[in-house]
């Protein structure tokens, strides 16, 4: 008896060793994160939508663009669900690591460099160094991003956020930076689409609204084929540029950042189902855009989860293959298993 009773202990023992590995959650990468000062966003608390519920008017008279900064940041009126800024960098990156652990994610993390290292030591398993970038940056000139490409500092040249300063990819200026990371193979992140509304009256005054368009990149890939480009916010809201761009060019991807989370739900499941439906749902990347607001990114993939015109297969896409592809990550041993920056990660 004891033995038989021993035996169907053995065996209740292992089956829960089994329902423990079943629910353990299948690897995601998200293929923008950030890693960003507690105050990137102003002093906090600041409060974002999850989504908002519209984009209501505001009276110029009314504080100009500061008063719809504000506006959009502080009041809980215009949210379904709303998100508070973390209240120190401490809090901010342990939040969002306790996240990362806990959704099985990889982040290709970008941000001011000491940010990133930063983050990277305390979860080598869980960050891909990318870097942020805006044009006349001191700290991120040629010799600096060689040095980065080449010492393997830097594994994604982006987010390049220029559309805040009226630049689109293909501009002139932007060549010698687009030549050197083909050079080293290094892919490329850029914002193209959504930026706070109203920007350009209250922080970045040569934003505009036609950088939303994919086109912008077009001349870029054309000059520089050897590139792999990620469309950071898949361009929204203009589609018919995307689909254009995303059928012309065959290296081109995009990431969901930030519109999973800010954009009324039906409008995301929209656009994205648009994207889908046209045959690109292989080059559909999850993004979550996690700036100061580390609940962003449960919002983001619960929105990805929850379309119903997704299959299983299609969402592991977006949450990892098309990502794994994209990263050119290695497989190793039996197919089961993806390598970043030396550590295995179980599909």
């Amino acid at each position: 008896m004891r033995l038989i009773a021993l035996g169907i202990f053995l065996i209740m023992s292992q089956a829960q060793v089994w329902a423990q590995a079943s629910l353990k959650r299948l690897p995601i990468i998200d293929m923008h994160l950030h890693a960003f000062p507690f105050t990137a966003q102003g002093p906090p608390p600041v409060t974002i939508g999850a989504p908002y519920r519209d984009w209501s008017a505001q009276d110029p008279k009314q504080g100009g663009g500061m008063g719809y900064a504000n506006q959009l940041l502080k009041s809980a009126s215009m949210c379904v669900n709303c998100l508070t800024s973390a209240p120190s960098d401490d809090a901010l990156r342990d939040q969002t690591i306790a996240l990362l652990d806990k959704y099985n994610i990889i982040g290709v993390t970008s941000g001011p460099m000491a940010y990133v290292r930063r983050w990277q030591q305390q979860a080598p398993d869980r960050i891909i160094p990318g870097v942020l970038f805006t044009m006349g940056d001191p700290a991120l000139t040629l010799d600096s991003l060689r040095h980065y490409f080449q010492t393997g500092a830097v594994k994604v040249f982006g987010e390049l956020c220029l559309q805040y300063q009226g630049i689109a990819l293909s501009d002139s200026v932007v060549e010698p930076y687009l030549k050197l990371a083909e050079e080293f193979d290094v892919p490329v992140s850029v914002h193209i689409g959504t930026g706070p509304p109203g920007v350009a009256y209250f922080g970045d005054p040569k934003y505009r609204a036609r950088l939303h368009s994919a086109l912008t990149a077009e001349e870029a890939m054309i000059r520089h084929p050897k590139l792999r480009v990620a469309i950071a916010h898949a361009g929204w809201p203009l589609g018919d540029d995307l689909l254009a761009t995303l059928y012309a060019h065959p290296q081109a991807y995009v990431d969901l950042g930030v519109i999973c989370y800010i954009l009324p739900r039906a409008e995301f499941h929209a656009y994205l189902k648009r994207i889908m439906d046209a045959g690109f749902g292989k080059r559909v990347m999850f993004g979550s855009d996690q700036m100061v607001w580390p609940g962003a990114i449960a919002v983001g993939i619960q929105a990805i989860e929850q379309a119903p015109f997704l299959s299983v297969a299609q969402k592991r896409d977006i949450f990892y293959n098309n990502a794994a592809r994209f990263l050119r990550l290695d497989t190793a041993l039996d197919g089961r298993k993806s390598v970043v920056g030396g550590h295995a990660i179980r599909k």
